[in-house]
């Protein structure tokens, strides 16, 4: 991993945030904050040059879910989101594959709901983002702070997916993902309550 990393974290900080919608009801939007993509390629591109790569796959459409593998320096972490439209789910699997290398780390929070409109978008006036995080530092060791634990459960919660995309099962395995908003889990217990329910559907 590039000793630069530290400085793409703060250049991440620098970027307008956004917020990508979950969900809608009348007037309103559950919400959670994102950076636009291209601004954020803008930054890896200026700090890591030719050494990163990115792939997407829409793992289901009603809702959309995408899962993206982001490459840096030979490590690949992967990011998985369900959002209202294509592109928010997008844009939330980029944030979660960039947490998931410890970077952009004033974007994690709660959801939170905000006035929407479907042709002007949200109204952010009144969302509030937690406290941003002390300085990074100026270099970050070679690998990114890992839970095994969570990496063992991302890969069997990946291999599971897979099983069930070959089966024929892809949509209603996205529809179990997006009930426990669109990730991997929160933390290993809900990771393990998405297993246990994606088996569910392979038993049939």
């Amino acid at each position: 991993m590039p000793a630069d990393l530290g400085a793409l974290r703060a250049a991440l900080a620098q970027l307008d945030v956004q917020y990508a919608v979950l969900e809608t009801r009348t007037g309103q939007a559950r919400v959670l904050p994102t950076l636009n993509s291209h601004a954020s390629f803008e930054a890896l591109n200026s700090h890591l040059g030719q050494d990163w790569s990115l792939t997407w796959h829409v793992e289901g459409t009603t809702p959309p879910v995408v899962r993206c593998r982001l490459d840096l320096a030979g490590v690949a972490r992967d990011g998985l989101a369900q959002g209202h439209a294509l592109h928010d789910a997008r844009e939330l699997a980029l944030t979660d594959a960039l947490h998931a290398f410890g970077l952009a780390p004033h974007l994690r929070a709660e959801p939170q709901w905000a006035e929407y409109d479907p042709e002007d978008g949200v109204n952010a006036s009144d969302l509030i983002l937690d406290a941003p995080p002390p300085a990074a530092p100026a270099t970050l060791p070679s690998e990114p702070p890992r839970d095994p634990q969570m990496d063992r459960a991302r890969k069997h919660l990946d291999d599971l997916m897979e099983q069930l995309r070959a089966g024929g099962l892809g949509k209603e395995a996205a529809l179990v993902v997006a009930r426990h908003g669109g990730g991997y889990g929160k933390d290993l217990e809900e990771s393990r309550a998405i297993y246990k329910e994606l088996q569910g559907l392979l038993k049939g």
